[in-house]
C-alpha cells in the first residue's frame, strides 16, 4: 500500500495487507456491523410482533375482577354458667363413744335387796366395756385404745458386757514367766528335777520344750512336752515337774494380763546336777 493511501485506508485493509481476503475472516469482520444491526432489528420486530399479536387478541375480553362475598357471622350470646354452690362444710363426726359400765366396789348389806340397777355387771359384759363409775351407751371396746404408759426404756442404757474370750493367746507382748526370774527357776530344777534311771542307764539326754497353759491368775494347765527324747522317761519328768512349778507370772497383753500359752525348755544333761 502507497503511503498516501493509508490516511484514507479502513483498518482491516491495513491488518489485511498483503494476506489473503478470500479466506473468510476479511469478509466476517468487514461486514461484522452491518450484521450486528441486522440482527437487532430482525430480533426488535419478532418482539414487537409478539407484543402486538397479544394486545390485539385481548382486545375487547378483558375480565372483571369480582370481589369475594364477605357474609357477616352472628355470634350467638353466651351465656355464662351460674356460679357453683360452695361445697358444703365437712361433717365432723364425734369419736365414737365406747361403752361404759358401771362397776363400783360391792357392799354387804343386811336385810336389804339389792336394786337392780346397783347390782355389779357379770365378768363376761366387762370384756368389751371400759370400766367406769357410771353406765354409758356406746360401741364395743376393741383394745385400741392407747397403751398404758411405760417407764421402760427411759434413763441410762447400758450397753452390753461383752464377754471375754476364754481362749488363750498365742502370743503375747510379754510371756508368762517364773516368779523371780531365771535365778529362781534354775534354783527350782535343781531342787525338783530327777533325772530318770531308765535315761540315766541308757545314757539319753536332750532338751524337752514343754507346752502350758499360764491363767490370768497364774495358775498352769494343759501341760504337754511337744518335743524331745521320748524314750526314758524325760518327757514325762519334765510334765511333773512344770506341773510342781506352782503359780506363774501371767503373760501381758495391752497392759493387763491374759490367759496365754507358754513353752518352756527342760534339759536333761548325763552327770549334769541339773
Amino acid at each position: 500500500m502507497e503511503p498516501n493511501q493509508i490516511k484514507d485506508a479502513d483498518f482491516l485493509d491495513i491488518l489485511f495487507e498483503g494476506r489473503n481476503k478470500e479466506y473468510g475472516a476479511y469478509e466476517l469482520r468487514k461486514t461484522y456491523n452491518r450484521r450486528i444491526v441486522k440482527a437487532i432489528f430482525v430480533t426488535g420486530s419478532v418482539i414487537g410482533l409478539l407484543f402486538l399479536g397479544g394486545m390485539v387478541s385481548g382486545f375487547g375480553k378483558g375480565k372483571k375482577v369480582a370481589p369475594p362475598e364477605v357474609t357477616d357471622i352472628v355470634l350467638d350470646k353466651v351465656v355464662e354458667p351460674e356460679k357453683p354452690l360452695p361445697p358444703p362444710p365437712p361433717i365432723k363426726l364425734p369419736p365414737p363413744q365406747v361403752a361404759m359400765q358401771q362397776f363400783t366396789p360391792p357392799k354387804i348389806v343386811k336385810d336389804q335387796e339389792v336394786k337392780p340397777d346397783e347390782k355389779p355387771p357379770v365378768n363376761d359384759d366387762l370384756d368389751k366395756v371400759q370400766i367406769g363409775t357410771v353406765n354409758k351407751e356406746g360401741i364395743s371396746d376393741d383394745g385400741t385404745a392407747a397403751p398404758p404408759v411405760s417407764e421402760t426404756g427411759k434413763g441410762v442404757v447400758e450397753a452390753p458386757k461383752k464377754e471375754e474370750d476364754d481362749a488363750p493367746f498365742m502370743r503375747v507382748e510379754v510371756d508368762a514367766s517364773f516368779p523371780g526370774g531365771p535365778a529362781a527357776w534354775l534354783r527350782f530344777m535343781n531342787k525338783n528335777l530327777r533325772y530318770p534311771d531308765d535315761a540315766m542307764s541308757n545314757g539319753i539326754a536332750g532338751t524337752v520344750m514343754v507346752q502350758f497353759i499360764v491363767d490370768k491368775e497364774g495358775n498352769v494347765s494343759d501341760v504337754q512336752a511337744i518335743s524331745g527324747p521320748e524314750q526314758g522317761g524325760l518327757r514325762e519328768e519334765a510334765i511333773r515337774v512344770i506341773k510342781k512349778s506352782g503359780k506363774w507370772t501371767p503373760a501381758l497383753q495391752n497392759g493387763r494380763y491374759v490367759k496365754a500359752y507358754r513353752r518352756q525348755p527342760v534339759t536333761f544333761q548325763v552327770g549334769s546336777d541339773n
